[in-house]
């Protein structure tokens, strides 16, 4: 079963939307703010965006691949719940997940260029979602915690997975510490 106009049409809107929330929340922020880390173990605002920044690259590139690949629609991902259910998992923060040590972040962009090369990553994903002809529901590639998903759940992932990031960044403004004096933003 290809993935429909609507599903299409909702994924693009998740992409879309979860971009906007992350940035709305990290725009403005100056350089002490974004570094912030409530704890030595915890992420900074900075870091939950270089995450999600390598997360939306790596997975870029292995929807590229899955879509290069011959449509096989006797294949259905393996994931065990549905799409809602996948999105769920991922948005919820009580459990915890470390991913592999390649998309863990590293401080490898000074702030300006976090907030570009986490733009520019997302356009070309939402670019692929709208330009592709392929049939998403028939190409699957693995996911290291959820097994084999096809394409469009990937891109449910890449939303979602920002979502989840954009919460963790919400939690580090909010913990005690955070420095709350207003000076000139990045």
């Amino acid at each position: 079963m290809s993935a429909t106009s609507a599903e299409r049409d909702f994924a693009a809107k998740q992409l879309v939307e979860s971009r906007d929330r992350l940035m709305a929340l990290v725009r403005g922020l100056t350089a002490e703010q974004l570094d912030y880390k409530p704890a030595p173990d915890r992420w900074s605002v900075a870091e939950n965006l270089e995450h999600v920044t390598l997360v939306e690259k790596r997975a870029y590139g292995l929807i590229q691949v899955a879509l290069s690949q011959p449509a096989d629609p006797s294949r259905h991902s393996g994931f065990p719940g549905g799409d809602e259910t996948l999105i769920r998992m991922l948005r919820d923060r009580s459990h915890p997940r470390r991913g592999p040590e390649q998309i863990q972040p590293k401080g490898q962009w000074p702030h300006a260029q976090l907030f570009t090369e986490f733009e520019t990553a997302r356009s070309r994903t939402c670019e692929l979602l709208a330009n592709t002809p392929a049939d998403l529901r028939a190409r699957l590639s693995p996911h290291p915690l959820f097994g084999e998903l096809d394409c469009y759940q990937w891109f449910l992932v890449l939303g979602a997975h920002c979502d989840r990031h954009c919460a963790q960044a919400e939690e580090v403004i909010a913990s005690e510490g955070f420095p709350r004096a207003a000076a000139a933003a990045i």
